[in-house]
């Protein structure tokens, strides 16, 4: 069977998100299928596989079929209550014994954040390029996820606000991002862990060459300005950014994988029953170079 990408939403918006067929994940990739899926991800920004009913290990032989992983150090679970190998996220509410963690659970609280507009790893000196999400167990309803696309948004900008943003650095970690919900329990280690990295406000797609806004909830401070000034000013684009003409929301289906490029685009999750099980796991591509040595 031939691979076939085709936009998800062909009439409203066939730039962003396209579904993918003619592809098993559960066994290694040739050649041409590799190619494939980068150039899907070039064009789209987010690609949705259905029905692939993968293991841990077949998702971590596809996602190092597509470049070198970065490891899961980006939550506060102590080593010795993880789930599962740092080669992997655990995006879930379950403990190490698959008990759904409770609701004042400080692992639960700090995950919360993934419900705000973000991009993975935006936090790290190098952050991260391709995430792939797997859903092993969902909750009935709920828990859905949304992805702006930050190329389209980018575009829509008027252009002396792309002028003004052009060369700007932001300062990115997950000490604002949790500050936003009121959760500040960091230890001294994870705030040595998370002090602010730099990270451009635009960025120019390696292969394609497209201009993109870079922003995330983890983006605290531009460099030169006044932080309130800073902070209006990035809640200013994250509000044009997630306009609902650049969102698509994915509704979860069990043994969906949906990857995206994290350096065009920005997501979140959505709420969902706490008391529900919802089991999913994420392999991240490291974008292996800094975004500030990539020139916009």
């Amino acid at each position: 069977m031939t691979i076939s990408i085709v936009p998800q939403d062909p009439v409203s918006r066939s730039f962003f998100a396209g579904e993918v067929s003619g592809i098993d994940l559960r066994k290694p990739l040739t050649a041409e299928e590799v190619a494939a899926v980068h150039a899907g991800m070039d064009r789209f920004g987010v690609l949705i596989f259905h029905d692939q009913m993968i293991d841990d290990e077949q998702q971590l032989v596809f996602s190092r079929s597509l470049g070198p992983l970065e490891q899961a150090t980006g939550d506060i679970a102590a080593p010795q209550d993880r789930r599962m190998s740092m080669d992997l996220n655990d995006i879930s509410n379950l403990d190490k014994n698959n008990k759904v963690l409770a609701r004042d659970d400080r692992r639960r609280l700090f995950g919360l954040g993934n419900q705000l507009w973000h991009s993975d790893s935006s936090f790290k000196p190098v952050p991260a390029k391709y995430s792939l999400l797997s859903a092993r167990h969902i909750p009935p309803t709920g828990g859905n996820t949304e992805f702006a696309d930050m190329r389209a948004a980018y575009d829509a900008l008027d252009e002396k606000t792309k002028r003004e943003i052009h060369d700007m650095i932001c300062q990115h970690s997950q000490i604002f991002s949790r500050g936003i919900l009121g959760f500040d329990e960091f230890t001294p280690e994870e705030r040595v862990k998370w002090a602010p990295v730099r990270q451009r406000l635009v960025r120019r797609h390696p292969t394609t060459g497209r201009l993109s806004l870079y922003l995330a909830s983890h983006a605290g401070g531009i460099e030169g300005w006044p932080v309130p000034e800073a902070r209006a000013f990035l809640r200013d684009l994250t509000e044009h950014a997630t306009q609902r003409q650049f969102v698509y929301a994915h509704v979860w289906k069990p043994y969906d994988l949906v990857m995206w490029d994290n350096r065009v685009t920005m997501h979140r999750a959505r709420r969902y029953d706490h008391t529900e099980v919802r089991d999913m796991r994420r392999t991240t591509l490291t974008n292996e170079v800094s975004s500030l040595e990539q020139a916009p």
